[in-house]
Order: C-alpha cells, then sequence, then structure tokens
C-alpha cells in the first residue's frame, strides 16, 4: 500500500503481522508507543493480526485500556446499531451513499478523541474510508486563502439539522431526536437542547429542527498545531434527505452565509489531499479524531466495517 508522507512522517503509518499474533495483546504491551505514533501520523493501520470475529475486536480495543464513547451518549446524525456495549456498525446509510470527510461529532459539542475501526467483511467493490490530515489541509487553505481560514477562525460556525421522530436508515443522518437526545417525550427533549445552547423548532410529522451553538471550525491541538477540526465538508456536500438542504446545513458562527466558493476551496484541498484505505478483512484502523478527517466511499457487495470510540 502507498503511504502520504506529511513531514518526513507515513500516513497513514502501517503495522503489519502475521496471523498468528494476537492484537489484544500487541495493544495491551504496546499502547505508549502507540500512542506516539499515532501523535505523530493520525491514523494507524493494523493488519495481518488475528482478529475474525467482532468479539476478537472487541477485546483489542478493551485492551487499549481507555475510556469509552458509548454510541447512546452521543449526538451521532448516524443511524448505528451496537454490537456489543463498545461497539456499533459505522452507518446503516445505503451502499451507493457517499459519507464525505468530517471530524466525528464535530457538528456537536461532544466529540471523541480517537476511534477505532475494523473491518469483519470486506467490500466487493469499492467500501474505502478516505482519510484527510487536517492541520495539513488548513495549512494548504492558507496558503490558498489566508483571509478565509482566519474567518473561520474568528467566527466558528454553526450547524442546522432536522431530525426525524424514529430513526431512518434510508439516509446517513437519519437518527431521530429521540435516540440522538437520548429521550422520548417534547418537554424532555427541549431541556436537554438548552443545556447544550442550541435552538429548536418543531416541525410537521414531529421531526425536530436544532441549529446548533458557535462551535469551533479550527482547533489548537495540545503540542500547537492548528487543524481544520469541523463538519462543514460533510455538512454541505452531504446532509441532503427528504428533510435536510445540504446549503442551509452550514453558516459562520454570526449567522452570515458561507459562501459556495468557501466551501470549495476546502473541498478541492481535502479531495486532493485524500487517502483511501482500501480494507482487507481482519484490518483495524486507529484514527486521531482531532488530527485526520474520515468518510466512506460507496460500495457492492456485503461490506461490514464497525466501529468504537474513545473519549
Amino acid at each position: 500500500m502507498m503511504q502520504q508522507q506529511w513531514n518526513e512522517i507515513a500516513f497513514p503509518k502501517i503495522v503489519e503481522a502475521s496471523a498468528a499474533n494476537d492484537l489484544a495483546e500487541y495493544f495491551k504491551r504496546g499502547k505508549e508507543q502507540i500512542d506516539q505514533d499515532l501523535e505523530a501520523t493520525g491514523a494507524i493501520l493494523f493488519r495481518g493480526f488475528q482478529v475474525p470475529k467482532i468479539d476478537d475486536f472487541d477485546m483489542a480495543v478493551q485492551a487499549y485500556g481507555a475510556e469509552n464513547f458509548p454510541y447512546a451518549e452521543s449526538l451521532s446524525n448516524a443511524v448505528r446499531i451496537n454490537l456489543t456495549p463498545r461497539v456499533f456498525t459505522a452507518n446503516e446509510a445505503p451502499p451507493d451513499t457517499s459519507i464525505f470527510l468530517h471530524h466525528e461529532m464535530a457538528q456537536t459539542p461532544i466529540y471523541p478523541s480517537k476511534l477505532f475501526f475494523y473491518c469483519n467483511i470486506a467490500a466487493d467493490e469499492g467500501g474505502a474510508t478516505p482519510l484527510c490530515r487536517s492541520d495539513i489541509l488548513l495549512e494548504k487553505m492558507e496558503a490558498e486563502n489566508h483571509a478565509l481560514v482566519t474567518k473561520f477562525a474568528e467566527k466558528g460556525v454553526c450547524y442546522t439539522h432536522t431530525m426525524p421522530a424514529q430513526d431512518d436508515a434510508q439516509s446517513g443522518q437519519g437518527r431521530s431526536w429521540r435516540s440522538t437526545l437520548g429521550i422520548e417525550d417534547n418537554d424532555s427533549a427541549e431541556r436537554r437542547l438548552k443545556s447544550l445552547g442550541y435552538e429548536w423548532q418543531w416541525l410537521t410529522d414531529d421531526a425536530l429542527r436544532v441549529t446548533s451553538p458557535r462551535l469551533d471550525a479550527v482547533r489548537v491541538l495540545h503540542d500547537g498545531r492548528r487543524v481544520f477540526f469541523n463538519q462543514l465538508i460533510a455538512a454541505y456536500r452531504g446532509w441532503a434527505d427528504e428533510r435536510n438542504n445540504p446549503a442551509k446545513s452550514i453558516c459562520f458562527g454570526d449567522g452570515s452565509a458561507i459562501e459556495a466558493d468557501q466551501m470549495q476551496v476546502a473541498i478541492d484541498l481535502a479531495d486532493m489531499l485524500s487517502f483511501d484505505l482500501k480494507w482487507e478483512a481482519g484490518d483495524v484502523a486507529l484514527i486521531d479524531n482531532f488530527l485526520v478527517m474520515h468518510g466512506r466511499r460507496p460500495f457492492k457487495g456485503t461490506r461490514k466495517v464497525l466501529a468504537s470510540l474513545i473519549k
């Protein structure tokens, strides 16, 4: 697999082992080095380890020894199915749906720090997971349009999204407001949204339109690196279903419009910088959610890529 090179460091890092190697044991013994490597590169692919079943992946994630970020407690837009307390399907959207580049849950005030992905069944065709280094993306954006990056950094961004009353698995953003907010009635939903700083509007069919508080579009990491940390590309390109219009899904944090040509700067550069992780059965990937964006290419056949999130 041909990797990218950023600052003389391979992206993603690839760790290969024979089928006899136990990934859980590798994680348990090597977590300190794994974390150092992850901070440097942003994504690590573990290939050739003995991970034939979902339970083996679950045990490996547990062996890594970090705090679980449960799907049920997240504000993710995606419909997902928990298979264990730690492991769930990555997205139930149809195979022909593209999931565009994003930082996991960056459209909300609550997001994980790291992501594990596990390929249980590789697609017959397509289904790669595109990865993009957001620090490199921001550098390229600044070189092309410094004023735009300054605007994103100073103003931040808000997201508007309409949630159905019941889960809609035909949409990549089809998680119901009941599931998203972890409540069952309208009054509780409003109290939860108020506590998170959201604005809201009830629509027909008991659907709920929400607008996030101002969220960062540019984030500074603990080592001083700046990253394009948001869900702007995914929202602008992909939040489309019978309830949502991508053109109305994002704005600057002060309510002013983000123009199409401004988004195109980020989209074109991110597409150019993307690396397609082409899955093989048994692969496990660890991704730094603050440093690397990810997505999903359309596919044919059966594809089962599962996820586990770390706080």
